[in-house]
């Protein structure tokens, strides 16, 4: 018997916005990150890719999906907030102004020459460390990547096969490998380049959170030009809560007090957001062991205490799947209805796609999909943020196409 999908809503939902928590993410605050990625080679808009016919037959309007597997070549979207995020490292390094991010100025010879010696270190299931190794090869630096226990070989190796990165396997969990980087910085000197916050380490991941917001602002631009003012509702899978709670964030301030109804989409195992909304103090809730996934970007038990009260605010539903529900959604996308483009969405970029189609055909969900507001005038925004980083795994999962 398949273990069920559950989903709160949220008992105190505060469309009014809170300047304080996202004054870091309105549209002005964050115009010239874009800027920064578009001076970036090989920078395009990812594709926002429309799927009509599924969208007829789960009784929907439209569906899109934005397809972050086409980012820079790295089959993911961490890239975004990892090179953003090094870029003002750099440039306070350097004692430059920030106006000056961009990849012309930073890999200048002057600049190249000063700080070539610097090191990077962080924690990551596989996107992020590649997004971190990948910005310092651009920049002329080097990284260090530290990956929890259960990590599949082809992660490393990919991180490896970036300008010789240093990668170690550790035998620790996720969170555990994050203090192990930041100890690691302060013993070393490294600078550490993680996309979660705590205790006096707010600027980086803060500047990783506002790196996200490009891929955000891409998809509303291209919504609008196909017609679209305004998404009804939005899926954003959360690990930490970086990627969720920027774009969610930025969502608040560019739709101001009707923003789309969001839901929060985390694997059971490790649903440290949707346990700290059920908790219900306000306060975020770490989910300790070794919880096991095939979600492996969405592996993380302790949610960024710099987002979290964002997605506590503003979110409208919380969701925790089991593994079988992305692997609906990999297929799906895979595989796709008639003449919709089919899309290659990994373990971690498809589970918002898996829970809106069971959500529209399974009765036994038919409550939640009228409590969600799903229906034929509705239009949804999905992110499938990475391709198919574990090769072998997804064609296991795709290997048979399914029937909705």
């Amino acid at each position: 018997m398949k273990s069920a999908i559950s989903i709160i809503s949220n008992p105190s939902l505060n469309p009014s916005l809170n300047q304080t928590l996202t004054a870091f993410l309105t549209p002005k605050a964050v115009a010239e990150v874009r800027r920064f990625h578009q001076s970036l080679p090989l920078y395009q808009p990812t594709p926002l890719l429309s799927l009509p016919e599924l969208a007829d037959k789960l009784e929907l309007r439209h569906v899109f999906v934005k397809d972050e597997s086409r980012r820079f070549g790295l089959n993911a979207f961490k890239g975004l907030g990892a090179a953003y995020a090094m870029a003002t490292i750099i440039a306070r390094h350097i004692k430059a102004d920030e106006s000056e991010l961009n990849y012309q100025f930073l890999t200048t010879p002057a600049v190249r020459d000063q700080i070539k010696n610097l090191v990077f270190i962080t924690a990551t299931d596989g996107n992020h460390g590649k997004g971190v190794a990948w910005a310092a090869s651009l920049f002329g630096c080097r990284a260090i990547i530290l990956m929890p226990r259960g990590t599949r070989d082809c992660r490393a190796e990919a991180i490896r096969a970036i300008n010789h990165t240093k990668v170690e396997i550790t035998d620790l969990n996720y969170d555990d490998a994050v203090r192990l980087a930041a100890q690691l910085a302060e013993k070393n000197g490294y600078y550490l380049i993680q996309d979660t916050g705590f205790e006096g380490y707010e600027a980086i991941p803060n500047a990783i959170t506002q790196g996200y917001t490009t891929m955000a602002g891409e998809a509303l631009e291209q919504l609008s030009n196909l017609g679209i003012p305004k998404p009804s509702h939005i899926f954003l899978q959360a690990g930490v809560g970086s990627m969720a709670g920027g774009v969610l964030g930025y969502l608040a301030h560019y739709y101001q007090q009707h923003p789309p109804i969001t839901t929060i989409v985390e694997p059971d195992t490790v649903a440290c957001i949707y346990k700290s909304v059920q908790l219900g103090n306000g306060h975020p809730l770490a989910v300790g062991g070794n919880p096991e996934t095939i979600m492996a970007g969405l592996n993380c038990g302790e949610p960024n205490p710099l987002t979290w009260p964002i997605l506590r605010d503003f979110a409208a539903f919380y969701a925790s799947c089991p593994d079988w529900v992305t692997k609906l959604g990999m297929q799906t996308l895979a595989h796709p209805c008639g003449l919709d483009p089919a899309v290659v969405s990994g373990e971690s970029g498809a589970v918002g796609l898996g829970l809106l189609v069971c959500l529209c055909q399974d009765q036994n969900l038919t409550a939640l999909k009228q409590q969600l507001q799903l229906d034929r005038n509705s239009s949804v925004l999905l992110f499938s943020t990475e391709g198919n980083t574990d090769p072998d795994g997804y064609d296991a999962i795709v290997s048979r196409p399914v029937s909705i």
